[in-house]
């Protein structure tokens, strides 16, 4: 049987392709490198998976933000929750490939945030997608207005601007943001005894913290004199859900520019071996052996100013 001959247009199936992002669309990025357990039967990474980069992409981006997602929602009385995701592929990532996941807050309207992701290998654009929250009571998940707070702390990272300012002073001052600080990371994780964290030296340190855009403390480190021409940093401790994104960095720099301000001629400090590679890519370098100090293992470092 012949097929019967048509006159009609045949029908066409339409969809937009929006045109490929440039890495140079975004400030935030998150790298990673592909696991063979996220490939399918094609050889290359399972669809699903783009989703799960995005997400893990997302939650680097408010460490950017040095913002501890659970206590800063708890603060602004909130959450956020997925109710649109949309991925668009133009290229596949492979097993072993070290991809980069950009990410980007592209609209904020009354109660919703828009995120635009893209996924870089090199320059190459493999994969879009945009992510829709709305901010909502965690109680009754009903919806609730974007804080301005948190607005402007989005739209401000996203503009270049810094995410937290670093305050030295006394004791009296800002003791009680740091003990917050060494207590959880000392006291609570490292399990060091309190007798042993808390001590007069205290009184005399210049302390520094430093602050995120909603005003919590995230990190911190003190100053001591230790000896003629010789400061030394110590108490280093930054949030755990924050660690990796330069806080200890930026408190270190701070004290270490108040030590070169007193004319001190090098500072030094007791790194935990677990951090002797961010002390040593500082500048520190190690003197001595190793020694234990509240059952835990630490080098003497230095750096000349």
């Amino acid at each position: 049987m012949h097929e019967a001959k048509s006159t009609s247009v045949p029908h066409q199936h339409s969809f937009q392709v929006t045109m490929p992002l440039q890495r140079s669309d975004f400030r935030f990025f998150h790298r990673l490198r592909v696991r063979w357990a996220e490939v399918d039967m094609q050889k290359i990474v399972f669809n699903a998976h783009y989703l799960m980069y995005f997400d893990t992409a997302i939650a680097d981006y408010w460490r950017a933000l040095a913002l501890p997602y659970q206590a800063s929602m708890d603060l602004l009385a909130g959450d956020l929750y997925v109710v649109k995701a949309t991925v668009e592929f133009h290229a596949s990532a492979r097993v072993d490939d070290q991809i980069e996941v950009a990410m980007k807050c592209s609209h904020i309207g009354k109660s919703s945030m828009v995120f635009t992701g893209a996924i870089f290998r090199g320059d190459e654009h493999l994969i879009s997608g945009d992510i829709v929250y709305v901010f909502a009571d965690p109680a009754t998940q009903t919806s609730r207005p974007v804080p301005l707070a948190l607005r402007e702390i989005v739209l401000g990272y996203e503009a270049g601007e810094a995410v937290t300012t670093v305050k030295t002073g006394d004791w009296d001052a800002l003791g009680a943001d740091a003990q917050a600080i060494r207590t959880a990371v000392f006291v609570q994780e490292q399990r060091i005894p309190k007798e042993l964290e808390w001590d007069a030296a205290d009184t005399a340190a210049l302390h520094a913290v430093a602050y995120n855009r909603l005003g919590q403390a995230v990190a911190t480190g003190r100053l001591l004199a230790h000896q003629p021409g010789v400061a030394k940093i110590g108490r280093m401790a930054v949030n755990r859900v924050l660690r990796g994104g330069h806080l200890g960095k930026q408190v270190l720099r701070v004290l270490i520019d108040a030590a070169a301000q007193r004319g001190e001629r090098e500072v030094m400090l007791h790194a935990q071996r677990s951090a002797e590679g961010f002390y040593r890519r500082l500048g520190f370098e190690q003197r001595g052996e190793p020694f234990e100090e509240a059952g835990i293992a630490h080098l003497d470092m230095f750096m000349r100013l």
